[in-house]
This record gives structure tokens, sequence and C-alpha cells, in this order.
């Protein structure tokens, strides 16, 4: 199961952490240093095609120069975001000629089958609150 705490902290602000001792700040838009949890949603997405595209495409031989995916979003309404969009900054080896390819169809497969948070998104996962137990 996985699992994260996102807890306020003394100084008023907040911070999520996992039980293996990573931790990041999350705040609103207007404070510096922070992440917003629309910023942590866009990074989650990007963050589970690269760390599954990498390997995978290394694995195959075709060890890419640079690998970056940019997530962008746009708030269609005050708690609505309109589609995301993944777009790669990708530099291929010199002299690979298949690099390309193998990436395209890896990052499709990916995108399509292999990222958990890109299939939570697109299939609605359920949420459910549980709040404590009135007196």
């Amino acid at each position: 199961m996985a699992s994260v705490r996102v807890e306020r902290t003394d100084d008023g602000g907040f911070v999520a952490r996992n039980d293996r001792g990573a931790e990041v700040a999350v705040g609103s838009s207007d404070e510096d240093g922070v992440f917003t949890p629309v910023e942590l949603l866009l990074a989650a997405l990007g963050g589970c095609e690269i760390v599954t595209i990498e390997p995978l495409t290394a694995k195959r031989g075709h060890r890419l120069v640079r690998l970056v995916a940019n997530v962008a979003a746009e708030k269609v309404a005050p708690t609505k975001l309109g589609p995301i969009t993944v777009t790669y900054d990708v530099e291929f080896p010199e002299g690979d000629e298949k690099a390309q390819q193998i990436f395209t169809e890896v990052a499709h497969r990916v995108h399509e089958n292999h990222c958990t948070v890109g299939r939570a998104l697109r299939e609605g996962t359920p949420s459910e609150q549980v709040l404590p137990a009135l007196p």
C-alpha cells in the first residue's frame, strides 16, 4: 500500500512525508520554496512516467543522454484542471539510430498501461475521506 502523511508544521507550513524519510514542503502558490498540491499531482504523473521509461529504455540498450518530462495543466475553474500534457525533452545518443524509435514505443506503452498515476487519473480512481467520530 502506498501512503504519505501530510501535516501542519510548528511554523504553520505543511509537509508531506513518506515512511522512507523523504519529505516535501507543501503550500500555496504565493509561497516560495514549496510545491502546491496541483504541482505535486503533476510531478507525480511526470515522475511515474519518467522513472518507468528510463530503465526500460536503458534495458533495451538505449541509454538516453537527456530525459526530461515537462508536465502542465491549466485550471479551467477554481477547483478543476483541464487536460494534463506531458511533453518530453530527449537527447538521443549520437549514432544510435534506434534510440528514438525505442523511446517512443516505450513511452507510449508506459503512458497507456504502466504508469499507476496516469491510470488513476484517466480511470477516475475513487477517493474517500475518513473523519474522526463526533463525541
